[in-house]
């Protein structure tokens, strides 16, 4: 399906939609399906609204990290090159996901 038309809240199309979900309305969309040749209209609501707190101290999974590995430990690095880490000559240093830093347990490695 593809989305052709994305709606917010107080644009044309969407005042009684508004007046039955209120300020829990977050969008209307327009999907369209070709196979089917059918036209959908979907809605995003706000379900609950608690209080939250980021941890800046936590790492998102997919940032790349830098990584230190000795040129003599090479089975450490083919095991980095297997999972797709990517040599950066410049910097001395392997780029690889956080996600897979944390897998092969080489967190100690990072470098900043």
């Amino acid at each position: 399906m593809k989305i052709k038309r994305i709606i917010q809240p107080g644009q044309p199309g969407t005042k009684k939609l508004v007046e039955k979900y209120g300020e829990n309305l977050v969008c209307v969309r327009y999907r369209y399906d070709e196979q089917r040749k059918r036209k959908f209209k979907t809605i995003e609501l706000i379900i609950e609204n608690i209080p939250w707190q980021p941890n800046p101290a936590k790492i998102p999974m997919n940032k790349v990290m830098d990584l230190r590995i000795n040129g003599n430990e090479v089975a450490l690095r083919n095991r980095v090159k297997i999972v797709g880490g990517k040599w950066n000559p410049w910097r001395q240093v392997w780029h690889l996901s956080y996600k897979k830093v944390v897998e092969l347990g080489l967190t100690d490695r990072i470098v900043n």
